[in-house]
């Protein structure tokens, strides 16, 4: 049990304090939810009628989607785009996509690689862009959650003024849903770049992230 901890302690920190937030955000947003109802002359709602809410789904999808287009950006720029000195990216004349030997492909592939990087083909070709085609996925799938989530509570809106209903297609061209989504577009684009630059000058001793504390600022790698 230790060994395991040990192997999988990053993954299990990061997975303690998401569901910490998320239970954290259900109850804070069902605190500001019930506030709402009853200053407009509502009904209170549980915390389970709550959390299965388009309110909270709408909340939590918003966050998620910008998030995972962030690295799905990230992984696809890093692969061509280059900033000399950073931790977060390749050395400039590493630019692009490596070769079969480089990356352990085919006949380059030892004993303990993945089946699929030994075998060839529409197979290799699949998993080697496995991590950005999940990255998408979730991405799509996050914010076409939101959408919908979002969607249902403009609806609900524009029917207690008195406004006709729209369709799912029609608001996802509305300014409304816009403004929801690029407000966290814009701050995930903005952290990933600022880490790329940050790690140019800036260490942090014994972290992945960072390089050696006295590896000079214009070192792109950690050697």
């Amino acid at each position: 049990m230790r060994a395991f901890l040990r192997d999988n302690g990053l993954a299990l920190f990061f997975l303690g304090i998401f569901l910490a937030s998320l239970v954290g955000q259900s109850f804070a947003g069902l605190r500001v939810h019930n506030e709402e109802a009853a200053e407009h002359g509502g009904t209170p709602v549980s915390w389970l009628r709550y959390v299965s809410s388009s309110d909270f789904g709408q909340a939590v999808m918003e966050n998620w989607q910008s998030e995972f287009l962030q690295f799905a950006v990230f992984i696809l720029a890093t692969v061509w785009l280059v900033q000399r000195g950073s931790a977060e990216s390749k050395a400039p004349e590493e630019a692009g996509l490596e070769s079969d030997q480089q990356e352990r492909i085919g006949g380059y592939a030892g004993g303990a690689s993945p089946a699929w990087a030994r075998v060839r083909g529409w197979r290799t070709a699949l998993y080697s862009h496995s991590l950005l085609l999940a990255m998408v996925l979730i991405f799509l799938g996050a914010w076409g959650a939101q959408s919908v989530t979002a969607w249902t509570i403009y609806k609900d809106d524009q029917r207690d003024h008195g406004a006709p209903p729209v369709s799912w297609g029609a608001y996802v061209l509305k300014a409304d849903f816009w403004e929801k989504t690029l407000q966290n577009w814009q701050s995930e684009f903005l952290a990933v770049g600022t880490m790329a630059v940050f790690t140019v000058y800036l260490r942090e001793r014994g972290s992945p992230e960072s390089k050696p504390v006295g590896a000079p600022h214009d070192a792109t790698t950690s050697n």
